[in-house]
């Protein structure tokens, strides 16, 4: 049970880092999920044996440890479910724009600059979050539209992502293929000689004589 509570303490603290919340809250739930993580006995059996003290004891804070005792008792904890629906739309928009290589921070730090508009992105967010159904679903479809355009070097945006909806399960990245080369000249393989042979710049066939390991392996736009 103390990974099942620790990656959720630190959900939650991912969760307020989005929303914007104070650096003490965030680090609390930090703390909070290594001391479970780094304890040798399960927390369901510290607090069967001792209680709410008992968890306290532990070094883990009053807040953290009720909401220990609430999962011990519920296997949830209702702070969690309802930052999850606080943050919905923010996690939405902060995944966007990880799937394009931007941080949390960073797009922090853009929204503050106004190189990024973040309420341009709110809505469609919140459109995606309706048409998905949930944040995880949500996610699902960004990340397949992100692997598709990313592939082939195409820029996208959420609207993308509702254009493409009814294809969303045939959409494939786009296959990388790698080709053999010799000192840059391009290789060839024959099936029928079981040999390598490096084709040269007059387009001769030269019987390759080093080691397969000698081969460079290039990817081919």
């Amino acid at each position: 049970m103390n990974k099942e509570i620790a990656k959720i303490f630190n959900d939650m603290a991912v969760l307020l880092e989005i929303k914007g919340d104070s650096a003490f809250r965030i680090s609390a739930y930090r703390k909070s999920a290594r001391t479970l993580e780094n304890l040798p006995t399960d927390i369901s059996e510290i607090y069967k044996e001792k209680g709410l003290k008992g968890i306290k004891q532990t070094g883990i804070g009053e807040k953290n440890a009720k909401k220990i005792e609430e999962y011990i008792k519920k296997q949830k904890i209702k702070s969690f479910d309802q930052l999850q629906d606080e943050t919905a739309i923010r996690q939405i928009v902060t995944y966007f724009f990880e799937s394009k290589g931007l941080s949390l921070q960073e797009l922090k730090e853009n929204a503050k600059k106004r190189k990024i508009i973040y309420s341009r992105f709110t809505k469609p967010a919140k459109e995606l979050l309706d048409l998905a159904g949930s944040i995880e679903a949500s996610k699902e479809a960004i990340n397949k539209v992100a692997l598709w355009a990313n592939s082939r070097k195409l820029d996208y945006t959420i609207e993308t992502i509702f254009k493409k909806w009814l294809e969303l399960d045939r959409l494939k990245p786009k296959d990388i293929v790698k080709k053999p080369f010799y000192k840059g000249d391009p290789m060839i393989f024959s099936e029928v000689k079981k040999k390598w042979y490096v084709i040269s710049k007059y387009g001769e066939w030269l019987l390759y004589a080093g080691k397969e390991s000698e081969i460079e392996w290039k990817i081919i736009e």
